[in-house]
């Protein structure tokens, strides 16, 4: 029987690499794969329906299938991971030393309902009852020009936002004192370049990030798999089939023989062993877990929380979001 040909967007990490070389292949499906970075395909995903699968920001497709958009369904596949308390930034002198002093300041971020922003704004609502309506909230480029939404922004009416005008960044408002706090996707330049104006909100943000996650169980999960649900509805198999492909193509990579042999290592830098090491302690060997019940704390919070921001006008469950795979 020929091959399913399927378009598929996603990036390359170590987890997709097996994948997009060719050493891992789907049964019954033949991927015809385009490499890009996120922003550029969850533009074209969602807008056009370019790709028959892609890699997809998880806070859109949970909005959009809130909002009754059927158009997505997602595959429990997780691309990406990342703790956000590293990603919050405050400028020296605005008299911000702990979360709860973000109460009534200024805070810029490039996409207010990005999945990285919806966690920030989520964790210090819940771990610090700083809600996202007690702060003034600045939408901009951090030194390029401003981005649109991914989705249509439907911002509760007690939430101030304001979008930044041409020619003005986050980096520059952030310089002149016109900012007092910044929720960033990407490190601020100025902050790479060791400038005395920002810093850290969490300076020991690894040992935050893991009592976080031993109090909670949230590993935040950014972006996931997603197909067009009219393509799962003629061909329900094709969802299992990825999953399993995507799984080998992800063992691969995190081979525990590989990653220890000394002569050479695949993380490159002998003192990344350690992390590895931490890592497996904290989270146990199969630290990037597919599927929806290893993911559920994370998945469920996500739910609440695009609810809780007004992106969606109601949770949603992940059992609404997902194919059931195994």
């Amino acid at each position: 029987m020929t091959d399913l040909t399927l378009k598929m967007a996603c990036w390359e990490t170590d987890r997709t690499r097996a994948l997009l070389d060719g050493r891992v292949k789907p049964d019954g499906i033949a991927l015809d794969i385009e490499r890009l970075r996120p922003r550029q395909m969850f533009a074209r995903m969602l807008e056009n329906q370019e790709f028959d699968v892609s890699e997809l920001s998880l806070a859109s497709l949970c909005g959009l299938i809130g909002r009754g958009d059927r158009s997505f369904i997602g595959i429990p596949v997780i691309m990406s991971k990342f703790f956000r308390h590293s990603c919050i930034y405050v400028r020296k002198g605005a008299g911000i030393a702990k979360p709860e002093d973000l109460r009534g300041k200024r805070v810029g971020t490039t996409q207010f309902s990005a999945t990285a922003v919806v966690f920030m704004k989520g964790m210090l609502q819940h771990e610090y009852g700083v809600r996202q309506s007690e702060m003034e909230w600045f939408i901009g480029g951090l030194t390029r020009p401003t981005e649109r939404p991914l989705i249509a922004l439907n911002a509760p009416s007690d939430v101030r936002i304001s979008f930044l005008p041409d020619g003005d960044t986050l980096e520059r408002m952030l310089a002149e004192d016109r900012l007092d706090a910044l929720l960033s996707i990407y490190i601020p330049p100025s902050f790479l370049a060791g400038s005395a104006h920002i810093t850290r909100l969490f300076p020991d943000y690894r040992a935050v990030e893991r009592d976080y996650f031993n109090r909670t169980g949230i590993f935040p999960i950014m972006h996931v798999l997603a197909m067009r649900r009219s393509l799962h509805e003629a061909h329900p198999w094709i969802a299992q089939n990825l999953y399993t492909a995507f799984e080998r193509s992800k063992n691969i990579a995190l081979n525990v023989e590989d990653l220890y042999d000394t002569d050479s290592l695949k993380i490159g830098l002998p003192w990344l062993l350690d992390y590895v090491e931490e890592t497996r302690r904290v989270f146990g060997d199969d630290w990037w877990a597919y599927g929806i019940a290893p993911n559920r704390p994370a998945l469920e919070a996500v739910g609440r929380y695009v609810h809780e921001q007004g992106l969606s006008p109601r949770t949603v469950i992940p059992e609404e979001v997902f194919v059931p795979c195994l």
